[in-house]
C-alpha cells in the first residue's frame, strides 16, 4: 500500500500500512460426527433465540411460550443445537471470511448482538430515512463524526443492519490507528471495517457494498464540546472522487446525540503525543473517576439518512475535476449540517 497512489478521506489518516488481507477458510473433512454435527443443517439465524440471533422465541402455544408447555423443551433443544453448531464452526474454522477479513456470520450472530443493547436500550437510537439507502448495488454513506470515542460509527452500522428492509450491511472505513491497536484490530476486520483509502473503498463499492465514511476524521471526533455539531473540514474530497469512479450514490447521514456522551472539555496534548494518540480527552468524569469515567452518558440518539446524491450521470473524467469534487463535497457537507440543525431544533432533551 505504501507504493500505491492513495487519495485520503481526511487529513488525519496516515498513508502507511493497509490492513492485512484474510483469506477464505474451510475446515478439513473427515471430522467425527458429534452432537453438534447433527444440527449442522439448521441455518444459522433461522432458529428463533439461537445464539446471537435477533429474534426472541414466539410466545404462543405452538412454540411452547408458556412455562411447562409441551413445545418448550423442543424450543430449547433447537436453541442449544443451533448454538453448538455455531461453536463447532468457530472452533474448526468451518466459516468464511472475505479478502478484507469480514466475517459475516460472526458479525450477524455475535458482534451485532453485543452492540444491540447499547443501541436499543442505552442510547435508544431513532432511525429516519433508512429507505434512502438503495436496496441493491453500491452506495457511499457519508456521516458526521463526534463523541470522543467512535461509537457513532458502530451505532450507524447497527442501524443499517437492523432496519434496512433489504438487510444491507454497512462496511465502515476506519483510520489506520484502528488497525494497530491489539484486539480492536481483529474485531474491526471481523466486523467488515477496512482502511480508509480510495482503493479499498472503490473495490467494495464496485462489488455492490454499502460503504460508510466519516470525512471529518479525528478533527471531528476529537473536537471540544464547545464546537459540538459544527462540522469540521471534509478532508480533500477523496470520498467524492471514489463515488464518481464507482458511479454510486452518496447518502448523507446526520447523527445527533453522540456529541454529548463524552463532553470533551480539555485535551492533554503532551500525554497524547507520548501515547501516540491524536488527542487525549479530558471530560467532567475522565480521568478523575478512573474506569468509571469512561462510561458514556446515556443520551438519546437520532440517525437520519438523507436524500441520495447521484453520481452516475457524470463522465469518467469527472473524478479528476477538482472543482466538481469541491462542489459535491460542499453539497454533502451542507446537507449534513442543515439536517443536524433541524434535528437539534426538534430534539426535546439531550437525554429523552
Amino acid at each position: 500500500m505504501a507504493d500505491a497512489k492513495v487519495i485520503p478521506f481526511d487529513d488525519d489518516r496516515s498513508r502507511n500500512g493497509a490492513p492485512q488481507r484474510s483469506v477464505r477458510r474451510r475446515a478439513g473433512s473427515g471430522r467425527r460426527k458429534s452432537v453438534a454435527e447433527s444440527a449442522r443443517e439448521i441455518p444459522v439465524g433461522s432458529v428463533p433465540g439461537q445464539l446471537g440471533g435477533e429474534r426472541a422465541m414466539p410466545k404462543d402455544a405452538s412454540a411452547g411460550g408458556g412455562t411447562g408447555a409441551p413445545g418448550a423443551g423442543v424450543g430449547w433443544d433447537r436453541r442449544i443445537a443451533g448454538g453448538l453448531a455455531f461453536l463447532r464452526r468457530r472452533l474448526t474454522g468451518d466459516y468464511d471470511v472475505d479478502e478484507f477479513g469480514y466475517d459475516r456470520e460472526l458479525t450477524d450472530q455475535v458482534l451485532m448482538s453485543l452492540l444491540r443493547p447499547l443501541y436499543a436500550k442505552y442510547f435508544r437510537v431513532e432511525v429516519k430515512g433508512i429507505e434512502n439507502i438503495p436496496s441493491e448495488g453500491g452506495a457511499l454513506v457519508v456521516a458526521n463524526h463526534s463523541g470522543t470515542l467512535p461509537l457513532d460509527g458502530l451505532m450507524m452500522q447497527v442501524a443499517v443492519h437492523d432496519n434496512h428492509p433489504a438487510g444491507r450491511h454497512l462496511r465502515l472505513l476506519a483510520a489506520d490507528l484502528v488497525f494497530v491497536l491489539p484486539v480492536i484490530n481483529e474485531l474491526a476486520r471481523k466486523a467488515g471495517h477496512t482502511l480508509a483509502c480510495s482503493e479499498d473503498a472503490e473495490r467494495l463499492l464496485q462489488r455492490g457494498e454499502v460503504v460508510g465514511v466519516m470525512p471529518e476524521g479525528f478533527k471531528g471526533i476529537g473536537k471540544p464540546f464547545s464546537e459540538r455539531y459544527k462540522l469540521q473540514r471534509f478532508g480533500r474530497g477523496g470520498f467524492v472522487s471514489t463515488a464518481l469512479r464507482a458511479g454510486v450514490p452518496i447518502v448523507p447521514c446526520s447523527i445527533v446525540g453522540a456529541e454529548e456522551i463524552y463532553p470533551m472539555i480539555g485535551n492533554a496534548k503532551t500525554l497524547a503525543r507520548l501515547l501516540g494518540f491524536p488527542y487525549f480527552p479530558i471530560t467532567p468524569t475522565f480521568p478523575w473517576l478512573g474506569p468509571l469515567g469512561a462510561v458514556p452518558l446515556p443520551t438519546k440518539w437520532t440517525i437520519q439518512f438523507g436524500e441520495p446524491i447521484p453520481t452516475d450521470g457524470y463522465p469518467p473524467e469527472a473524478a479528476e475535476d477538482p472543482m466538481l469534487m469541491f462542489n459535491l463535497t460542499d453539497q454533502v457537507r451542507e446537507q449534513i449540517q442543515h439536517t443536524l440543525y433541524k434535528l437539534l431544533v426538534q430534539r426535546r432533551s439531550v437525554f429523552f
